[in-house]
């Protein structure tokens, strides 16, 4: 057998770290089985579902790398499937039309409630026969009455669901559009979906499902429902948390690798390691690591590991990300890959990377008020005007002739090299922080950073 496996959001909303993570699970299982992975967008709420969620889901799993098998399916397009399935139940005996109204099942709700009985469908329409012209209706599908549905499960293991407590379910509305649980059979069928891999709020949906698969003279595929996310506290999670769209975190300078590597430690764990390569995901992921109890979500443990991603990370595989970030033309600067590696060691995030390179190719014109009541005194100009004196004297700029230059300078005045490397750094960069000042003077090059330095210079004496 060929493990397929799916991932069905729906485009009511953004895709958030929940789903991410779902649809990782999934895309590991069947890569792990050499299997296939596929995608189907479930936008048969009509009202809800909008074109740029699903642009948002799209483009979340193309950046985070989870490439789907074949062209996405989109649930809508197959509603006259849907419907020729729940015709069959009708005609087999496991569903029936309702006729019931809105206050007839209100009231029979508020009966039941009064009696103390759980609120659910009592089956009054099941042996119907006529059917009143003109008369809206739905079609249920006919649960059974006795016994239980199990559900075997590979991350719960397996979950009991007494049939009494399940009412029959509405799998047509009365527009003759399908409901969830019946699209969702349907297309699973229709597509060979082996394993069905999704969040443990879709568990309670799951005894309703395979009976509908049993109805339909189907077999039901393998089930395995993750447990949730939760934020730190062991609340569920929120925006305060980190429940935004998945994007948004492409947008705050976060590598995908490092996105990836977080999801797949969150509920699954092999041994007590942190880091794992796209290729040892893929060779070690199994659902039976998977945990059974909500992962908690951690904003530090994610920015530990984007920051090691970053600092492993060849620079020229960073250019494009940072150049985005920057909108600044960087063809009129130093080799934008050099100041990259400048910046790794001290970055988190790309944005970071990217605010750290910035004065590299748009010189300041303001500086630091703080810095420069700290860093400058009457003795600095001086020491400035030497720099100046010898740099213009010089060839090509290294690391080391500026840290000899500025090195030579310093012990002649008798102070230390911060008292002339911090200043030059104000300078060049218009703030007190940026790579070691003898790469970054090299990196700007002699006339770029002469021009600089008079330049402030010449503003700050004024």
């Amino acid at each position: 057998m060929t493990v397929r496996t799916r991932f069905a959001p729906s485009p009511t909303g953004m895709l958030h770290i929940g789903g991410a993570r779902t649809a990782l699970f999934s895309w590991l299982y069947a890569r792990h089985h050499k299997g296939e992975f596929v995608l189907r967008i479930e936008d048969t709420d009509k009202e809800r579902s909008t074109e740029e969620a699903t642009r948002v889901i799209l483009d979340g799993l193309a950046w985070l790398g989870l490439d789907w098998d074949g062209e996405p399916v989109y649930q809508a397009s197959r509603q006259e499937e849907h419907v020729v399935a729940a015709e069959q139940l009708i005609e087999e005996g496991h569903a029936y039309r309702c006729y019931c109204t809105r206050e007839e099942l209100d009231e029979m709700r508020e009966e039941q409630r009064a009696s103390g009985k759980k609120p659910m469908y009592d089956g009054r329409c099941r042996h119907r026969s006529d059917r009143p012209e003109g008369q809206p209706y739905v079609v249920r599908f006919r649960s059974p009455d006795e016994g239980e549905t199990i559900v075997h499960d590979l991350v719960l293991g397996d979950v009991e669901f007494n049939n009494a407590e399940l009412d029959d379910l509405i799998i047509l509305r009365s527009d003759g559009s399908p409901t969830y649980n019946l699209a969702v059979v349907a297309d699973d069928a229709a597509m060979g979906i082996t394993h069905v891999v999704r969040g443990s709020d879709h568990l309670n949906n799951t005894p309703r499902q395979i009976q509908l698969y049993l109805a339909l003279g189907l077999a039901p595929p393998t089930f395995a429902h993750i447990p949730l996310i939760h934020g730190p506290d062991g609340a569920k999670m929120s925006k305060r948390h980190g429940a935004v769209a998945i994007t948004e975190y492409r947008q705050a300078g976060y590598l995908p690798d490092a996105v990836n590597n977080y999801l797949a430690r969150l509920g699954w764990s092999h041994g007590d390691d942190e880091v794992f390569s796209r290729e040892q995901l893929i060779e070690l992921f199994d659902l039976n690591q998977v945990g059974k109890t909500a992962a908690r979500f951690d904003q530090a443990k994610l920015d530990w590991l984007n920051a090691h991603y970053l600092r492993e990370a060849a620079p020229a595989d960073l250019v494009g990300g940072v150049r985005d970030l920057l909108s600044l033309d960087v063809s009129q600067g130093p080799d934008l890959a050099s100041v990259i590696d400048s910046l790794q060691e001290r970055s988190k995030n790309l944005v970071e990377l990217a605010e750290g390179a910035r004065f590299f190719y748009a010189a300041p014109v303001e500086y630091q008020e703080k810095a420069v009541k700290k860093n400058f005194n009457d003795d600095t100009w001086s020491l400035l005007e030497k720099f100046v004196t010898a740099l213009e004297g010089m060839g090509e700029l290294t690391g080391e002739s500026v840290h000899a230059l500025i090195q030579g300078i310093s012990e002649e005045a008798g102070v230390n090299m911060g008292k002339l490397a911090q200043p030059l750094r104000i300078l060049v960069s218009g703030g007190p922080v940026s790579p070691p000042i003898d790469l970054t003077l090299a990196l700007l090059g002699r006339d770029e950073t002469l021009r600089r330095v008079r330049s402030g210079m010449q503003v700050l004496c004024a």
